[in-house]
């Protein structure tokens, strides 16, 4: 992980001195917004917030909201008003709006024509491919004939994908032959859906490499972590990732400082990648934003994503995204199937009295199955280390206990409240 240190100093911005500090306006009103909000107050910041409705997490706890739709331009424009930049708590933006409003004289970062690579993956694929970076083998979709024959080219270790929208495995299916995947072809084309195919890396684990940028052209790099999937959305991540030899990340985290500045990101930004079997790298998607993989650099990193994202849109030299622990586990509370009888206030008392270092993270949403309504971090302690299998596995089992817990109102370890 690393600051460049050749990019630490800027020319001088025309702001007059006594004026207040920014104003940052950020698209969307979710639990990255939430939590940008949280950082920006310790920096002396506003973060005004573009939100659905007055529900939404951010909207709960900005003093500074404009409530109206992501697709409204009038709605944009209004948000933009007196901001020094505008960001984004997801890339669902259209970008001919964002094009207006830099035309406009609206500091947009990261700009239209890089956020079009996180909002379309078939231009991402392309693009990347262009650049010689390792992604799989992939095809638009027009008809189901594109994915007979890729299928057949495959031997069906394919996987098809909405072009746009999909997130936490929505928007991604794996036919097994060509009658599944005509079916599937058909009824999302019909939808109005673009859809591609690729191929299904033969993969060790899931990574994730966590950089930012600035306008400035300044890099940071957190290290690379590993993200374990449950039905196709993450649930935990260690960071650092373990058994992950040092020159595959470095490679990792240069790849990904490369993507940013050839596509010209400013901001955090997550590039997810497949370790192969084989141990090399295959880029899987692009966030342009705060990221689930960053979430343990609030409580583990010297600087976290939240803080560093507002430094990059700002063109504020980056800080220090250095570790402060051997490892750090962060675990998603993802919503049961049925919400206990137990309200979360009672959760919380009994988690705090039995593991007191877990941090906690609620983004004031209601339970439902498999809903992300927080996330908790557990810090390693100083004697350990990422070598240690059985370091890294008590950190990891002591997060997704307490991630249980507060989902589900019971221990995974049988444990009993009120026992002696």
């Amino acid at each position: 992980m690393s600051v460049d240190p050749g990019s630490q100093h800027r020319p001088s911005s025309p702001r007059d001195p006594n004026a207040g500090l920014p104003v940052v306006a950020m698209i969307g009103g979710g639990q990255l917004a939430r939590m940008t909000h949280q950082a920006a107050i310790e920096l002396g910041q506003c973060l005004r917030v573009l939100s659905g409705g007055a529900d939404e997490p951010a909207a709960q706890v900005s003093a500074n909201v404009v409530l109206g739709s992501h697709t409204d331009l009038a709605a944009l424009r209004a948000v933009a008003v007196g901001s020094d930049a505008l960001t984004f708590d997801h890339e669902h933006v259209p970008t001919e709006h964002l094009e207006v409003l830099v035309a406009e004289g609206v500091n947009v970062q990261p700009p239209p024509q890089a956020l079009i690579f996180a909002q379309d993956k078939l231009a991402m694929r392309r693009r990347l491919s262009e650049l010689g970076v390792p992604v799989p083998a992939f095809a638009e979709v027009t008809w189901a004939g594109d994915v007979e024959r890729f299928g057949n080219e495959h031997d069906w270790q394919i996987v098809l994908k909405a072009v746009r929208g999909g997130y936490d495995g929505r928007g991604v299916w794996m036919p097994s032959d060509a009658e599944e995947a005509e079916e599937i072809v058909t009824a999302q084309l019909d939808m109005g859906v673009r859809l591609m195919v690729e191929q299904k890396v033969p993969m060790r684990r899931e990574l994730s490499a966590m950089v930012a940028r600035s306008p400035f052209g300044q890099g940071a790099t957190w290290p690379v972590v590993e993200t374990v999937q449950r039905e196709g959305q993450c649930a935990v991540v260690i960071a650092p990732a373990p058994e992950l030899p040092d020159e595959l990340a470095a490679q990792a985290e240069q790849l990904a400082l490369r993507i940013s500045a050839e596509l010209g990101a400013v901001g955090a930004m997550a590039v997810e990648l497949f370790e192969t079997t084989d141990g090399a790298l295959v880029v899987n998607e692009l966030a342009m934003r705060p990221h689930n993989s960053g979430h343990w650099t609030q409580d583990g990193a010297r600087t976290s994503q939240f803080e560093q994202h507002l430094r990059a849109v700002l063109d504020y030299p980056l800080g220090d995204p250095a570790p402060i622990a051997p490892v750090t586990v962060m675990a998603n509370v993802l919503g049961a199937a049925t919400a206990p009888a137990m309200s979360m206030d009672e959760r919380l008392h009994h988690l705090f009295a039995r593991m007191p270092d877990v941090k906690v993270h609620m983004y004031g949403k209601g339970e439902r199955k498999d809903r992300k309504i927080g996330h908790v971090n557990v810090v390693g302690g100083f004697g350990g280390s990422l070598d240690d299998p059985a370091y890294v596995a008590a950190v990891r089992e002591r997060a997704e206990r307490a991630a249980h817990w507060l989902s589900h109102g019971e221990w995974t370890d049988g444990w009993d409240n009120h026992g002696e």
